[in-house]
């Protein structure tokens, strides 16, 4: 069975904060990640990297995630790698009627073909590992857990208790 850390995710997308934002969960959970902001971006990556899984975003500029997912589905080399699209774009008329296509054409089939934004970490790593037959890391999913309640506490804490709390941390490396 394969593991997290012997797999490399191609996250593709065209904005920055949703592409690091999906890149630190994918990397919490274990995963080797590269990025590109598009699909004119995207695609010598692939060719020269040949990822193991592409998270794709559907609306983009120059080179929209529809038309570089019907490039790999043309090229028998790189028709083989699992795409999930992550988009914000699924009921609504930028990126329905392409959505709708790629489903119907079947470019794309089956659960977990496409989640919607915002992604919950836990859902997005999970899709990730059973379309690749990962065995579900159970710390990985902890440490997003974690971090997701540590960013909540950080936001309501006072200054006091940030400092106490980073001092803490300091002292435990």
């Amino acid at each position: 069975m394969k593991r997290a850390e012997d797999v490399t995710v191609l996250v593709v997308d065209d904005e920055p904060d949703v592409r690091r934002y999906l890149q630190t969960i994918l990397e919490d959970a274990g995963f080797n990640v590269l990025t590109a902001g598009d699909g004119e971006e995207a695609l010598p990556i692939i060719k020269d990297q040949r990822p193991d899984f592409i998270s794709l975003d559907l609306i983009m500029p120059r080179k929209t995630g529809h038309k570089l997912l019907h490039e790999l589905k043309k090229d028998k080399e790189l028709s083989h790698i699992p795409v999930l699209i992550v988009t914000a774009h699924a009921k609504d008329e930028l990126g329905k009627r392409d959505l709708d296509q790629i489903l119907s054409s079947s470019l794309l089939s089956g659960p977990g073909v496409y989640l919607e934004k915002p992604v919950q970490p836990a859902s997005f790593v999970r899709c990730v590992q059973q379309t690749l037959g990962i065995d579900p890391a159970q710390p990985a999913e902890d440490k997003t857990a974690l971090k997701e309640e540590l960013d909540k506490e950080v936001k309501l804490a006072s200054a006091e208790a940030l400092r106490e709390a980073l001092k803490a941390l300091k002292n435990k490396n």
